[in-house]
């Protein structure tokens, strides 16, 4: 594949030469390699360091000693001289060897994708639940590369890979990194402890929960802002939010539910990430409702989606009940949104058409609260009647005679569970609207 050159305006601490390798066996498209190091660039700019240039290597196997072919590394020591560059950083993830050997030879720092994802998240953390999150996937991920940052670890404070809450604790033995790692561990499943219980008070008040989530830079924190008045940092950049935000969203009929922003997502998340942030992750699983935000203008976006659904898988929260929400169709030329479509409730937005953000309140309100059904219910019956309205949303009501007819909003689970003891008051021109197009 051809290299490129890339330009960033602004004096940066570290200037970079980004490094992918291609195995054929993956059988990757031409567009997929070269969206895979479009998205390293953008997270290394995220990160604060100029790209200088970029390199791809296609090979049939990864060389244990230097990842790469040898020819490559001396290709790139020539280019990193010539440029000024004094970081390598690589699209895959390299052992601790691998990172010595390289640094040695290319006399370089020499930082791969987890590194550098890490480095993002130590950079945007601003909790205590954060700092203690980011610091538990640092250290996992140093603890076996010890022997293979030898030179990184005498360029403290020197930019990229030695930034955030695990700084001071990068030279420590093996032995205290693993007892930190207990503590964080024990912080976190404190943090755990904490968050169960404030969901438990919301369920117990009946507050139903909604989480947006979705590739990095979708646009979740933007539909978070527009929808809540959140105040909540967004900016056209990588994980521009780390710590989860809630706050309370008010729908069209009045109700009030907690809507909760996460992480983004990526591809080839680190696994240790993912292990660190599970106690925030788990707001995803405890939801009433998911919505997969989605870059409608992201020539990518089926892949992002691929992406974001093994992740819910992950943790577990596949199945739960969802809309796809396509956002940013304002980017894209006329006519193109209604291209579109996902399997099961589908929406296309612009967080910035207030029209969109109202149709995607009523949706959230359609999916948490269900269809309409009509119960004629006598007079008499005040237990069925204080249960109808304990269980679902009462639209309407009319006295006739000696019965009152309801319109009720209630979700198929509870009327699956409750169906037996109304079927009987079941009006026969019963309204239910199932499969709503939004």
């Amino acid at each position: 594949m051809k290299q490129s050159t890339h330009e960033v305006s602004g004096a940066a601490s570290d200037q970079a030469v980004v490094v992918s390798l291609v195995l054929k066996s993956e059988r990757l498209s031409e567009e997929m390699v070269a969206y895979s190091l479009q998205e390293l660039i953008s997270l290394a700019e995220s990160a604060g360091v100029e790209v200088l240039h970029s390199a791809v290597q296609t090979k049939e196997s990864i060389d244990s000693k230097w990842f790469i072919g040898k020819g490559k590394v001396e290709e790139i020591r020539e280019i990193a001289l010539r440029l000024g560059a004094n970081t390598a950083i690589f699209d895959q993830e390299l052992s601790g060897a691998q990172v010595r050997n390289l640094e040695r030879a290319l006399d370089l720092k020499i930082i791969d994708r987890t590194q550098l994802i890490l480095d993002i998240f130590a950079q945007r953390a601003k909790t205590r639940e954060g700092f203690l999150q980011v610091e538990l996937a640092q250290l996992s991920y140093l603890l076996p590369r010890l022997s293979g940052h030898g030179v990184n670890l005498s360029r403290l404070g020197g930019g990229i890979g030695t930034r955030g809450p695990g700084e001071t604790k990068l030279e420590m033995d093996r032995r205290h990194i693993r007892n930190r790692i207990h503590e964080l561990r024990q912080a976190l499943q404190e943090v755990k402890r904490h968050r169960a219980l404030h969901r438990e008070r919301r369920k117990k008040t009946g507050v139903y929960q909604v989480a947006l989530v979705g590739y990095t830079n979708a646009g979740k924190s933007t539909l978070l802002n527009r929808m809540t008045d959140a105040n909540v940092y967004a900016e056209n950049q990588l994980f521009a939010t780390l710590d989860p935000t809630t706050r309370m969203l008010r729908l069209p009929n009045g109700q009030e539910v907690v809507l909760t922003d996460t992480v983004g997502f990526i591809q080839n998340l680190p696994h240790d990430l993912v292990a660190a942030f599970r106690a925030t992750l788990e707001e995803v699983c405890e939801a009433d409702l998911i919505l997969h935000v989605v870059d409608s203008s992201s020539e990518m976006k089926d892949q992002q989606r691929k992406v974001v659904g093994n992740i819910l898988q992950e943790l577990g929260a596949q199945g739960k009940p969802s809309i796809t929400v396509f956002n940013k169709i304002d980017l894209l030329p006329a006519g193109h949104s209604e291209l579109w479509t996902a399997e099961g409730d589908s929406l296309r937005v612009s967080a910035f058409a207030e029209p969109d953000l109202e149709r995607l309140k009523t949706a959230v309100q359609e999916k948490l609260m269900g269809g309409k059904r009509r119960f004629v219910i006598p007079a008499g019956r005040g237990d069925l009647i204080s249960l109808l309205y304990r269980v679902g949303d009462v639209l309407e009501q009319e006295v006739d005679g000696e019965e009152i007819r309801f319109d009720v909003r209630l979700k198929q689970s509870e009327f699956d569970k409750m169906g037996h003891i109304f079927k009987a008051y079941m009006a026969s021109e019963a309204v239910q609207q199932e499969g709503e197009s939004y």
